[in-house]
């Protein structure tokens, strides 16, 4: 028995009872068939502190159409699913809950944290994949992965040997950047920078010898505790006798030397600058080169260090800075204070401005991945969609710094490493198999207390969740490389370019072969969604009021490659309008369907039949282009205007008349014809709004299988009826605007009036003069070569190929007639000056394709064609 479908369009009655189905019967899940090619989509994993925001949903609904597309091609698709354990994010959330309870991490110790975050991770971690179940996403959920789970903790681990004995990773003291709030340090795109106001101090440091001071100048007052010395340029004739010199550090009693190293400006300020080693990655450089000693003056929270900061130890980096200042001015060391704007880092996580802090910390070095990281994007092996987006992937890796890897937190993976506990001997071993005595001295061995960068893990998300580094996985060997990441710009730094460089690192081969990049979701004032501007739209919210068709449509038409998209409830709304137009047109057919009828279409097609037939073939192809385009916003405004305009609007009314012939074969032949449309359009919309398609789909006749593995429409010949296609084209563009002048004057669809067509397609009129009468609200029309009448008494249309006398009097006044052509005149005339400045753009004409010149020539000339005829018009009018 046929499902039959309820009288109003209520996506909550069938969405999740569709999706339910989907999962019984096993549609999502991949099984491996070599005799088809694999087509592979990783997830950008979601963080299991997650919940489904609006980047969320178009990041999954971009993903989606191109499995759905790819699965009805008959492609072996795989879209592999997981959660990202998001070390920072998941920790602070637990840490905070910890402290509702009045309990710290150091209270309950880290197996005891360790055991809370994993029943964080059971009860709250599974949120966002139900949560994308509601979107419709086709993900194998058989497969689903955990960047912390087994298969891909073994493949971190490996990669950490395996860089580790190539000297790719390695453990040293250099500046980082730590966050005092998170209390980790973060890695350089972890940083994010803002313009803030400060100042320049410009400080005296009086020479030792007493015969005078040296001025400096600082943002940075309160570092001068961790002063190591101060610089002059070597080629500096206002500083040369004091190079070597020592000057009394102020508010301290310690004193530095005098050193010459060129990286300081002779322009800038004063010519001379502090060099505090801890706490700057360019005095960390000129320590190194005049063997400094590294002063750390800072806890990990931001407060002065005891021992160091004598009267200041204890209090913020802050609150010391104006204590300093205050003491700087009172001992008459402080010369002047400047304003000054400068960058200053921040926590992408927190907002808390970053410290440099030279730290032991562990780092990949960088410069011999990046290469070939480099080579796959410069050789075409793997591209960017759109192309721009390499440039900066390009700048980025190829101006790469050594990334720091070690996180001073619980949750993740923690490092390998054990270090001997006796001083004298201090062996460091890398070693997955624990190890409790030093095979060195015999002493006792500690693990490393930090964990990996959550980045690590992902970096290796294409080939970790395919079974790596078990070469004998099957899915790793059928579905690697994978075929398309699709993700935000945001984070190409952060994960696509770490990705890329693993995959060719350790699998010989780029992970993708292309990356797809899109934009945020703005609000409909174009303002970037945000909790703070109150401005965010809950996805599942719109799901539970407009269905999860009309958001997935809504996000996909406003889509394109690499732009931003706007969201509005205008815009979803009209989603669910069409959704429900496409609900009633399928009702009106299985309607006037009586049981089963024949498959597939009647020998015998009617000029209509072949219309909509050659122009549902002809949207598939150009859907079809779309997709393989990347361009599913336009796709899916293709299967848009087939359904609305062409079917819905055109062809149902039309196959009326039919349906109430006494003629069973006319009556059967045009139902024949519907449904294949029907099931045609359902086609192509499927990837977009995948529920109502499966639910009418199901209810149409001789329909036995889902709609998500039937095939893809494929343009044929066979259904191209180029000469029908084009003159019910014209035709029904003649009634359009005929309708739309009838409506701009408030003519009643009751009131026909007389029509004279000039055309030279005078057979093409006639043969669809049923049509003209039934769209234009026409009697008694007229089909000739050469208007003979008196255009003074006529309302005019012009169309290509067409013009149109409609008797004036029986619609409008000579004044409004008259505004509305020169309306008409100045918009063609528009169109002239837009085309013809193209054409006459050297640059447009040297790098544009013959056949996109071809094309604005064309465009060209129907205008100029246009204005002649409503010239013509005004002339006969006035």
């Amino acid at each position: 028995m046929k499902k039959e479908l309820a009288k109003t369009y209520s996506p909550k009655d069938f969405e999740d009872r569709l999706y339910h189905e989907w999962e019984e019967k096993k549609y999502f899940h991949a099984v491996i068939d070599k005799k088809k090619k694999p087509f592979t989509i990783v997830i950008p994993p979601p963080n299991i502190t997650g919940q489904l925001h609006m980047g969320h949903a178009l990041d999954n609904t971009l993903q989606d159409i191109l499995i759905r597309y790819k699965r009805m091609q008959g492609y072996c698709t795989l879209w592999l699913p997981g959660t990202d354990h998001a070390s920072i994010a998941t920790e602070a959330k637990i840490v905070n809950a910890m402290k509702e309870e009045g309990i710290t991490k150091d209270d309950i110790g880290r197996d005891g944290f360790l055991e809370r975050a994993w029943e964080w991770k059971r009860v709250y971690g599974g949120r966002i994949v139900e949560q994308l179940k509601k979107l419709g996403s086709s993900c194998d959920w058989d497969r689903e992965r955990f960047t912390l789970d087994d298969g891909c903790s073994k493949a971190v681990q490996k990669v950490f040997i395996d860089l580790y004995n190539k000297g790719l990773i390695y453990h040293g003291e250099r500046i980082i950047n730590w966050c005092p709030n998170c209390k980790t340090s973060i890695s350089d795109i972890e940083c994010e920078y803002e313009e803030q106001d400060g100042f320049f101090w410009h400080i005296n440091y009086p020479l030792a010898d007493g015969s005078g001071s040296v001025e400096i100048a600082t943002t940075r007052p309160e570092t001068l505790l961790g002063d190591s010395a101060i610089a002059v340029h070597p080629e500096d004739d206002r500083y040369k006798d004091i190079v070597g010199k020592m000057v009394k550090l102020p508010l301290t009693d310690r004193e530095i030397p005098v050193v010459a190293d060129e990286y300081v400006d002779r322009e800038f300020g004063t010519g001379v600058v502090k060099i505090t080693p801890a706490h700057d990655p360019n005095d960390f450089e000129v320590g190194k080169r005049h063997d400094l000693p590294i002063i750390h003056m800072m806890n990990d929270d931001a407060t002065i260090k005891e021992g160091i900061g004598g009267k200041y130890a204890g209090m913020d980096r802050y609150e010391a800075r104006k204590a300093m200042v205050a003491d700087l001015e009172a001992q008459g060391l402080l010369v002047k204070v400047e304003p000054h704007k400068h960058n200053v880092g921040c926590c992408q996580r927190c907002g808390t401005t970053v410290e440099p802090m030279a730290s032991y910390q562990w780092f990949v070095a960088m410069k011999e991945l990046a290469q070939p990281a480099i080579d796959v994007v410069k050789s075409g092996e793997l591209r960017y969609v759109p192309k721009r987006f390499e440039n900066g992937y390009l700048y980025w890796m190829e101006n790469i710094r050594d990334w720091c890897i070690s996180r001073q937190l619980w949750w993740g993976h923690r490092i390998p490493a054990y270090y001997c506990q006796n001083k004298e001997c201090g062996h460091t071993e890398i070693t997955l198999d624990g190890i409790s005595v030093c095979p060195k001295c015999g002493g006792v061995m500690k693990q490393d207390e930090d964990t990996l960068d959550t980045w690590f893990s992902s970096a290796l998300w294409p080939f970790s969740t395919l079974g790596w580094p078990d070469e004998d996985s099957e899915d790793l060997k059928f579905f690697y490389p994978t075929s398309t990441l699709v993700t935000g710009y945001d984070i190409i730094f952060f994960w696509v370019a770490r990705m890329i460089f693993s995959g060719v690192e350790h699998m010989g081969k780029a992970p993708f072969d292309t990356v797809l990049i899109h934009g945020i979701v703005r609000d409909a004032n174009g303002v970037k969604m945000s909790k703070s501007l109150g401005n965010g739209i809950d996805p599942l919210e719109v799901i539970d009021q407009y269905g999860a068709d009309a958001l997935r449509f809504t996000l996909a038409t406003g889509s394109s490659a690499g732009n931003d998209t706007r969201y509005s409830d205008e815009k979803v709304k009209a989603s669910r309008n069409f959704a429900n137009k496409l609900w009633n047109a399928a009702r009106f057919i299985l309607m006037n369907i009586d049981g089963e009828i024949e498959p597939g279409l009647p020998e015998k097609l009617e000029q209509e039949d072949k219309w909509i037939l050659s122009t549902l073939n002809n949207t598939a192809k150009a859907a079809t282009e779309n997709l393989e385009n990347f361009d599913q916003g336009l796709a899916a405004q293709k299967a848009y205007d087939f359904i609305w305009d062409q079917l819905c609007d055109r062809y149902i009314e039309i196959a009326k008349t039919r349906l109430n012939s006494d003629d069973k074969e006319t009556k059967d032949n045009v139902r024949r014809v519907l449904v294949y449309v029907m099931n045609g359009a359902l086609k192509l919309l499927h990837p977009f709004m995948p529920f109502i398609t499966e639910e009418i789909y199901q209810a149409l006749p001789n329909n036995t299988d889902s709609i998500m593995v039937s095939p893809w429409p494929v343009y044929t010949e066979e259904l191209n009826f180029e000469k029908e296609e084009k003159s019910l084209d014209r035709i029904f563009a003649l009634a359009k605007e005929i309708r739309a002048l009838r409506a701009q004057l408030g003519a009643h669809p009751t009131n026909k009036t007389n029509l004279i067509i000039e055309t030279e397609y005078t057979d093409d009129f006639e043969q669809g003069l049923v049509f003209v009468e039934k769209f234009a609200f026409s009697k008694d029309t007229q089909i000739v070569t050469k208007f003979e009448g008196d255009a003074k008494q006529y309302s005019q249309i012009v169309v290509e190929g067409a013009r149109a006398f409609i008797p004036t009097g029986d619609l409008v006044d000579k004044e409004k007639e008259t505004a509305r052509l020169n309306k008409e005149l100045a918009n063609v005339e528009k169109d002239i000056k837009i085309i013809s400045g193209k054409l006459n753009n050297a640059g447009f004409m040297a790098k544009a394709p013959q056949a996109v010149v071809d094309q604005e020539k064309a465009k060209l000339e129907n205008a100029m064609a246009k204005k002649e005829k409503i010239l013509e018009s005004l002339e006969a009018l006035n």
